[in-house]
């Protein structure tokens, strides 16, 4: 058996939602340091931002689905 809990949905949607917040905005950031401003996305950062997004909906997803192990 193991000695350490398992890591339970609630934490693993928290997890994930932290994992695409920080990733999109890093996204964002590097464009804005890189250009300066904040406009002009090409098609990769937008499939980027939208892969931020998806796991970001998938983090948000698991939050109700309460403390059972994952």
């Amino acid at each position: 058996m193991f000695s350490d809990p398992p890591v339970t949905k609630r934490q693993l949607g928290w997890l994930f939602v932290a994992a695409g917040l920080l990733l999109g905005l890093a996204a964002v950031g590097t464009h804005v340091v890189r250009t300066g401003h904040l406009a002009d996305f090409g098609p990769v950062q937008r499939q980027v931002l939208g892969a931020c997004l998806l796991v970001l909906l998938l983090g948000l997803s698991l939050l109700p689905r309460g403390d059972r192990p994952g």
